[in-house]
């Protein structure tokens, strides 16, 4: 299982990468494993204010639909187009051209809750 050590991980199996104030976000390589082949992603419009912990996107596979939550509040300020037009990104790269979404925040207090890589790994297992 791929669990890059620069990320922070949700209960709920999201990633997040933090750039300044923007946290990139996307779902773990064990979720996509556990949803077996991804095919629609509804991501938020661009300019949407959430908070943490919001649902914000849905990831459908042939097996569930399951909602994304905001790892942090603040403002959606991207989204990842190519994988509304291939959604098998998100089997085929998690945290590389599958990522989901991008919020700039003013507070990243929320991610120092989530798991580091080692936590993660333990949490999955």
């Amino acid at each position: 299982m791929n669990i890059p050590d620069q990320l922070k991980y949700a209960e709920s199996h999201e990633w997040t990468e933090l750039d300044g104030e923007v946290a990139k976000v996307g779902i773990s390589d064990h979720a996509q494993a556990e949803l077996t082949d991804v095919v629609y992603v509804e991501l938020p419009e661009i300019g949407n204010v959430v908070e943490a912990g919001d649902p914000v996107a849905v990831v459908e596979s042939v097996k569930a639909a399951s909602d994304i939550f905001a790892p942090v509040g603040g403002e959606i300020v991207e989204v990842n187009d190519a994988v509304q037009d291939d959604p098998s990104l998100v089997n085929t790269d998690p945290y590389g051209a599958g990522w989901l979404f991008k919020i700039k925040t003013e507070d990243a207090s929320p991610l120092e809750a989530l798991f580091d890589a080692d936590a993660y790994g333990a949490h999955i297992s």
